[in-house]
């Protein structure tokens, strides 16, 4: 039996890519936006903060190395401990076209993945996601090859950032068994499990226990539940022996109904959820401890 964490940390995942403005007023855009958004999170209890940014003058997702710099440099000139985690998903996705399917249609954004990585190379943030997924998204796909994983991870490894493994389906542990067993990636591994994507893991307590007894030994990991399953999934986390996160890129209400104010108010429920079950949250200081990150004093 597995139980739970002595001491858990906060994940505050405060954009996102597909979340968007119609969905939510609330929806963090320009880098100032998105780093406040993360600096109030970090007040309401997140050790760790996962930032995508996004065109200011459009609202839709970007890749412009520009704006994750102008938003680390916010988070970090008034928030040196918290944990950055910057997203490397933007550049997979593949969109077929009517007329000829090997043609990329419009949506498609699927670059080279140094392109993927280039943000994280040149800002070494603490993580960095890494996906491992391929697989229908809606009407579309996301393409992470083997091949393009580990030139991916080349590159993650070499900036000295701590990749966070994004899990999508039990072939993608598969896969991440493999990466381990080659040496592309670390035995114990930081992981997320993701639940509720249409095509992916379904969102149930028995796929949270079958995922988690597929990890490497001594991995750590987060349950992540999309859209309606938000808070569920943290609370399934934190009982099945792992950490937590919420934020507007995963789901947009705080209660059914009720649209989340801030990112913040989002971790404010989840603190208050899990600590009602005994949990203990971790600062930024001490997650750093917990995942082998350097304290700002040694930068």
């Amino acid at each position: 039996m597995r139980e739970p964490l002595p001491r858990i940390f906060i994940t505050a995942a405060v954009t996102g890519n597909l979340t968007t403005p119609d969905q939510t007023p609330h929806l963090p855009i320009t880098p100032t936006q998105i780093a406040d958004a993360c600096l109030e999170a970090a007040e309401a209890g997140a050790a760790i903060a996962h930032v995508h940014v996004r065109d200011p003058a459009t609202g839709k997702p970007s890749m412009d190395l520009a704006h994750y710099r102008e938003a680390v440099e916010r988070i970090r000139a008034r928030n040196p401990v918290l944990i950055l985690n910057l997203t490397t998903g933007l550049g997979g996705r593949y969109v077929p076209s009517d007329d000829d399917p090997a043609v990329a249609g419009p949506g498609t954004t699927l670059t080279r993945p140094e392109t993927r990585v280039e943000h994280v190379a040149a800002l070494r943030p603490d993580i960095c996601t890494l996906d491992l997924n391929t697989m229908n998204s809606g009407g579309q796909v996301v393409i992470n090859t083997p091949r393009n994983v580990r030139r991916m991870a080349r590159i993650i490894r070499e900036a000295g950032v701590k990749p966070e493994i994004e899990l999508f389906d039990s072939g993608d542990i598969a896969l991440l068994h493999d990466l381990i067993s080659d040496g592309t990636l670390d035995p114990a591994p930081l992981c997320s499990i993701v639940i509720g994507v249409k095509y992916g893991f379904q969102p149930s307590l028995e796929t949270t226990l079958y995922a988690r007894s597929l990890l490497p030994e001594g991995a750590q990991f987060t349950v992540i539940g999309i859209g309606r399953h938000v808070f569920t999934a943290a609370t399934l986390s934190y009982l099945a022996g792992g950490h937590v996160r919420v934020g507007i890129e995963d789901g947009i209400y705080l209660s059914r109904g009720v649209l989340a104010s801030s990112n913040a108010a989002m971790v404010t429920k989840i603190r208050s959820i899990t600590e009602a079950l005994g949990a203990n949250i971790a600062t930024s200081a001490q997650a750093r401890d917990m995942l082998g990150l350097p304290q700002p004093d040694a930068f």
